[in-house]
């Protein structure tokens, strides 16, 4: 496939360079111009605009911040809108508001471009080894088309259902990672100021009920103290941003949700906003006079 790529980050960088690998053509913008050369050098084409990347390719993909972002290089000026051809597809990878999935959609639609909304997990590791968890919302057409796309940077690919619902999903994702990574911070905290061994604690745990990939993976790399960013800390005060605005447009209560966000909201405002999220280990550290302080 012709593949165009907009954002070339932490996450889009590695997985453009998986559509690289498994054999397709890409093309790539970003608004940095240091964050192309990397896919440049692997043989990608370089595009002076995300409309120059739709003109080239029949599908785009763009990972960027949050919604403005996307917004932006949809149907901004120099957009994808202003490029794609008849038959266009779009495919935004972001993490955004289930509305403004919607809305964008919309929006792409009435200039003639079928979007699919289809956020992703497993972080920069999941990036760079191509197994992504990847929830798609949009046209079960439309999704078929990209499927071979989806294949070269994901392990998990699922349509949900229609517009937004990605979105949907990745939300309930950030609830359970979020409330799961403060939990493991707080286990392994309490253990810790309690005179026992985290890692003998952690590894008690691995057998039993409360097991779970985040204690595995991100307790581990709590005990390590490896808080190098596969996933930033600001990125998930933001993603829990759009759950609780989401739970108020709804009337809904999630209570251990408003929690998290809360402490992802002082994680950032301590200054650890670059570090990854299971910086929330340092945070409560921090409250509690430990290791952290």
């Amino acid at each position: 496939m012709d593949v165009g790529f907009i954002g070339l980050g932490l996450m889009g960088r590695p997985m453009a360079l998986n559509l690289i690998k498994a054999g397709h053509t890409v093309h790539v913008w970003s608004r940095r111009r240091a964050s192309m050369q990397p896919l440049l050098d692997a043989g990608a084409g370089d595009c002076a605009s995300a409309a120059e990347v739709a003109r080239r390719a029949a599908l785009t993909i763009s990972i960027v911040a949050d919604a403005p972002d996307v917004e932006q290089v949809t149907l901004g000026p120099d957009g994808v809108a202003d490029g794609a051809g008849a038959g266009h597809i779009h495919v935004d990878m972001s993490t955004i508001a289930p509305a403004a999935a919607q809305r964008i959609a919309a929006g792409l639609a009435g200039r003639g471009v079928a979007m699919l909304d289809a956020p992703v997990s497993g972080g920069e590791v999941g990036a760079i080894a191509g197994t992504l968890t990847i929830m798609v919302g949009g046209d079960a057409a439309a999704f078929e088309k990209a499927k071979p796309a989806f294949e070269a940077m994901g392990r998990s690919v699922t349509l949900i259902g229609g517009a937004g619902a990605g979105q949907v999903a990745k939300a309930c994702n950030q609830i359970l990672t979020g409330v799961g990574v403060a939990a493991v911070a707080e286990a392994l905290n309490f253990a810790t100021r309690s005179g026992v061994d985290a890692g003998k604690v952690r590894e008690a745990l691995l057998g039993g009920f409360a097991y779970s990939r985040i204690l595995e993976n991100h307790g581990q790399r709590m005990l390590d103290r490896n808080f190098k960013p596969g996933f930033k800390a600001w990125m998930h005060q933001k993603d829990m941003r759009i759950v609780m605005e989401e739970a108020h447009r709804l009337g809904l209560a999630l209570p251990s949700a408003a929690a998290t966000a809360q402490m992802f909201n002082a994680l950032v405002g301590s200054g650890m906003g670059e570090d990854d999220s299971i910086a929330m280990l340092k945070l409560l550290e921090r409250m509690s006079g430990g290791e952290g302080a």
